[in-house]
């Protein structure tokens, strides 16, 4: 027997309800114990004195009245009878359980748990508590496929046949130093715990468990990327000074010190895997510049992987605008799927001959048919964008490169330590001398006449406005602004102002008129939906009105927020909403509050919540089980710096001590292939 067994090796468990289990996460004997409950109710009894309005309770009595059963609409139904409980008769009532009827017998005892209106003196049943049961229910997370009944059977099941088999993980000396249960005990206590303080210990020492076995994946993970050997690009040193010294502007200490620290990563032999964050405006564009030249200057290739086509268009401009201008006669391409079919078998026949310096995509960039003639780095452009699937994917088919993401999306320490464990992290943390803070002002609806006088004004000084929509149409579903609509609005108000109009289902080329149109100051406003979102750069506009604001989050209005500020103006950015949650007045106060995309994101996270934290979908690896990574932020940390310590010690994985820690990693770690 082994806790590995497949969950089939339990009595009554089929090859159906293992399809359904499955959903759950739930494959073997080890994922059933370690499915714990999310809460637990208390099904000790209690008089209604000592109760409050609302609360969850389990009152213990005798019927004091024939059960009555009312059936009102289809299949629905209320059985209600009253309970004596001490000197109080209570009335208990059972929504849409008619069955529940056959079991109430004037004079009988019954514990009965629900919820306790105190006003009307009355319970809201939800479960008839037969067993003299004085302990917490395990309550599990379900699904409309299995009943959390079901679910409490089975793990019930598994713990009686499976407990001898329970072994230590944690190695003694941590659980010794931080007071950790017993594996064995730990996983009963969760599961079956005495008292409200046995659970709590019990998740305690869960906790750590599960955020040192995700620390320990992540030591591994690194020490396999280690492995993977990377080239050596011999940059030449000459080159990068020059490029550098012919810039438009000067670099901050912040891009002097990561360009230093991916210079040096590119000189070493291990394959590189950093990640470049900074906030809005901040100049990561340069740095990735120098990164590309400096592989380029080693005879290799570069490459750089972006989410849309505006940007990918952008960067191709920028890149060769930057290169020219120092001289170099670097060759940069563009490859997006709107390429046109001769244009784009020309690029793919040049890039496999090695005659293209730097090419720019989109998705394009990881179809079968591109293959790199020297690919030595791969930048990936707002990565949070792209799968990990999509960016392994562009590792395998370029034999490994040297790979630098970069993210205008501020990551907060939480996130830092869990979903780019793995990744060596680079912070751009001040902006270009001579930027203005922006201002941002939040107003109601009611005011958006008053905004865009406003707006007319600052037109006739010189300045240009984005104007952004949720929407493109009109919406019966949804009463947000729209695009057109205010698009048909602006273009008689501001007069004699042009206006023009952006969105996602114009044609590449017709998106790219647009924006030249609009930086070429030839439209002075610019209508437009979240496909602004990310890398525009027009330094003559200063204004960004965001319609209905509250439709975005916090993340995403930072991001729109910075299309503006990005010369020596002046820049406004006016969030127009009437939020109708507290959720949604705290992300307006917010971004009224700070321009620190740093500060936000630690806002945006507390204010979320952790939610899929590290979903298979960007990171490839699963979501906390027990563990919050926000309010145990102290927790995660220990246990990094506990696998940090195990794995730096030689011949670790054959120390006796670490036995059942090391077995368990290599029985799991398979499930983690596709994050490395």
């Amino acid at each position: 027997m082994s806790l590995f067994d497949l969950i089939t090796k339990l009595p009554g468990v089929g090859e159906k309800r293992a399809l359904v289990v499955k959903q759950l996460g739930i494959r073997t004997i080890e994922d059933l114990l370690t499915y714990y409950p999310y809460r637990y109710d208390d099904l000790a009894s209690r008089l209604p004195s000592q109760t409050d309005d609302g609360q969850k309770v389990t009152f213990k009595g005798t019927i004091s009245s024939p059960a009555l059963l009312l059936r009102f609409g289809y299949k629905k139904s209320r059985v209600s009878f009253h309970l004596l409980v001490g000197h109080d008769n209570i009335a208990v009532s059972f929504f849409n359980q008619p069955w529940i009827k056959e079991q109430i017998e004037l004079g009988q005892e019954m514990a009965v748990f629900g919820v306790f209106d105190a006003v009307h003196a009355s319970l809201s049943g939800q479960k008839i508590i037969h067993a003299d049961n004085d302990s917490l229910a395990a309550i599990y997370p379900a699904s409309q496929s299995i009943h959390e009944k079901t679910i409490q059977q089975l793990v019930a099941h598994a713990y009686q046949q499976y407990a001898d088999e329970i072994v230590e993980i944690v190695p003694a000396d941590l659980r010794q130093t931080f007071r950790l249960l017993p594996r064995v005990q730990q996983i009963h206590d969760m599961h079956f715990p005495d008292s409200a303080q046995a659970a709590k210990l019990a998740r305690r020492s869960a906790a750590f468990e599960e955020f040192f076995l995700f620390q320990m994946r992540i030591q591994l993970l690194k020490i396999s990327s280690a492995k993977h050997q990377g080239r050596q690009i011999n940059y030449d040193a000459v080159v990068i000074e020059n490029f550098i010294a012919q810039l438009p502007y000067r670099l901050t200490h912040a891009q002097e010190k990561v360009i230093q620290e991916v210079l040096s990563d590119l000189k070493r032999p291990l394959h590189m895997n950093r990640l470049l964050q900074g906030d809005v405006g901040s100049g990561k564009t340069v740095v990735a510049a120098v990164a590309m030249l400096a592989s380029i200057s080693a005879g290799f290739q570069a490459a750089i992987m972006v989410p849309t086509e505006i940007l990918a268009q952008q960067h191709a401009n920028n890149l060769s605008n930057l290169y020219e201008n120092a001289g170099l006669h670097l060759r940069v391409e563009l490859l997006t799927s709107g390429l046109k079919a001769a244009a784009r078998r020309q690029v793919l026949q040049d890039l496999e001959n090695g005659e293209i310096d730097v090419i720019v995509g989109t998705h394009a960039l990881i179809q079968p048919d591109v293959r790199f003639h020297h690919l030595g780095l791969a930048v990936i452009d707002e990565q949070h964008r792209f799968g990990v699937k999509q960016r392994a994917t562009l590792r395998k088919q370029a034999e490994n490169p040297d790979i630098l993401a970069m993210t205008a999306t501020p990551i907060p320490r939480t996130l830092a330590i869990t979903a780019y464990g793995e990744m060596t992290i680079s912070t751009i943390d001040e902006l270009p001398q001579g930027r203005q803070k922006i201002i941002t002002k939040w107003v109601k609806s009611n005011q958006t006449d008053h905004v865009f006088d406003w707006i007319k004004v600052q037109l006739a000084k010189g300045a240009q406005a984005y104007v952004v929509t949720p929407l493109i149409e009109e919406s019966e579903s949804l009463d947000v602004q729209n695009a057109e609509l205010i698009y048909d609005r602006l273009k008689s108000e501001l007069l004699p102002y042009r206006v023009s109009l952006l969105h996602g289902r114009l044609t590449n080329d017709e998106k790219q008129q647009v924006i030249d149109d609009f930086s070429n100051n030839k439209t002075q406003v610019l209508v437009t939906t979240t496909v602004i979102e990310v890398g525009v750069d027009i330094k003559n506009a200063t204004i960004m009105v965001i319609l209905d604001a509250d439709r975005f989050g916090i993340a995403q209005l930072h991001q729109l927020r910075g299309r503006v500020g990005r010369g020596d103006k002046q820049s406004y950015a006016i969030l127009v909403s009437d939020p109708k949650t507290q959720y949604g007045i705290d992300r307006m106060e917010a971004i009224a509050a700070t321009t620190d995309g740093f500060v936000l994101a630690e806002k945006d996270l507390e204010l979320r919540g952790p939610g899929d934290v590290i979903g298979i979908k960007q990171a490839g690896m699963p979501e906390f089980n027990v563990g919050d990574p926000i309010h145990d932020l102290k927790m995660m940390e220990t246990a990094q710096q506990s696998a940090i310590e195990i794995t730096s010690r030689e011949h670790w994985d054959t120390d006796k001590n670490n036995a059942g820690l090391v077995k368990y990693l290599s029985l799991t770690m398979y499930r983690y292939k596709d994050f490395d």
